[in-house]
């Protein structure tokens, strides 16, 4: 029987004491940051309660069976099987790019985002000495895609890396292997660098297949890093690990000047939770990514009946819907009126770039009762009631 995920209701939700239930009072329904309601899976639950109970919990140490069964998980979901010798853990993927840019990047060196997306990619690229150059996504009638071109041109110009956000949060984009592809080989032949964030990617929706950069080509393979990690897939991100994957000797070299302290920071309970979501895990994961596909159906029908004026390009990846609220008039953040007069919490749109401007993202990783309630309550702000 396979294991099913549930949101329990909001008094236990509330007795939660992450960031997304301790933020708000108890009369706001906090959709915004990227945290499951779900209750998380039992093999990854006893794996966590297994290392209690033996007192395990010093120092991490190594990264245990952690690539071996990340490579057999990317094999068996992908066509992707990475060499686990080229596994390196550390507390999440926010300090792989960091930690990563940091060895293969020079201070002042350009590192090209993609806007819309995760806001903290504005900050982790500053932090690791680079200064961000913008090329947005391309937005049209056929929904959002990679500027190659402007990546391409950005490179020409003299950028040295391109943090890549793949599938892409906040639009839920999954990238294809020819741009991927293109992007490789833009790379390489300006001697830059690609660091893809690919932290969503056991989020990815049927019919959509999710490609690993290092997978598309030997260039890809010889200019790229990529960033994983079970926290979004499994709903573990206090667990505090994350892995950065390597596919060259040319690219381990450089990882390996890395201070030791980056693995060794690694919690001990995170790398048993990824251990076992990664090796017994995926009922629970398709389990979850069924309840997620539904309530973007859901958030579909009740849009088109109780708000037609706000928009959604659904996504093919993830929990996360980008909605576009600029002909409601709610004006430039409408996040601030909803949250003040609705009493719901979206993440705001502007922080994840200019092209944010009159959107917001919610987190549909919840029950439907609490979506449907959340709708209903934007719907009156909307109305302006």
């Amino acid at each position: 029987m396979t294991p099913t995920p549930t949101a329990p209701s909001l008094d236990e939700l509330r007795r939660r004491t992450s960031e997304k239930w301790r933020t708000y009072p108890d009369d706001v329904l906090p959709l915004f940051v990227a945290e499951m309601d779900f209750t998380i899976a039992d093999v990854v639950a006893d794996a966590i309660t297994a290392r209690v109970r033996a007192s395990d919990i010093g120092y991490a140490g190594s990264p245990g069976r952690v690539g071996e069964v990340f490579s057999g998980f990317a094999q068996r979901r992908w066509g992707w099987q990475p060499d686990p010798a080229g596994v390196r853990l550390t507390t999440d993927v926010s300090v792989v790019i960091v930690e990563a840019l940091r060895v293969l990047i020079c201070p002042g060196d350009a590192v090209i985002i993609n806007p819309p997306v995760y806001p903290p990619f504005f900050d982790m690229v500053p932090e690791a000495g680079g200064r961000v150059v913008e090329v947005p996504l391309i937005s049209d009638d056929a929904g959002y895609r990679l500027d190659v071109d402007g990546i391409g041109q950005a490179f020409a110009d003299g950028a040295k890396a391109l943090l890549l956000c793949s599938p892409h949060n906040p639009v839920g984009k999954v990238h294809n292997a020819e741009e991927l592809s293109w992007i490789a080989e833009l790379a390489a032949a300006h001697g830059a660098f690609v660091i893809s964030d690919e932290i969503h990617a056991p989020l990815v929706h049927r019919p959509s297949e999710f490609v690993p950069f290092l997978s598309v080509s030997d260039a890809a393979r010889e200019v790229g890093v990529a960033a994983h990690s079970a926290s979004k897939g499994f709903n573990i991100a206090g667990a505090k690990c994350a892995l950065t994957v390597s596919a060259s000797e040319r690219i381990g070299s450089l990882l390996d000047r890395q201070p030791e302290e980056v693995g060794f920071r690694t919690s001990i309970l995170g790398r048993a939770a990824t251990e076992a979501a990664f090796e017994h895990g995926e009922p629970w994961l398709d389990a979850a990514v069924g309840l997620i596909t539904d309530n973007l159906n859901l958030l579909e029908t009740q849009l088109a009946q109780k708000i037609p004026t706000v928009t959604m390009r659904r996504p093919a990846a993830s929990y996360l819907a980008w909605l576009d609220f600029r002909a409601t008039g709610l004006g430039d953040n409408p996040g601030l009126p909803i949250l003040d007069r609705g009493r719901v919490a979206l993440h705001y749109g502007p922080a994840f770039g200019t092209q944010g401007t009159g959107f917001a993202r919610l987190n549909t990783a919840c029950s439907p009762e609490v979506l449907t309630e959340a709708v209903d309550r934007i719907a009156r702000v909307v109305a302006g009631d």
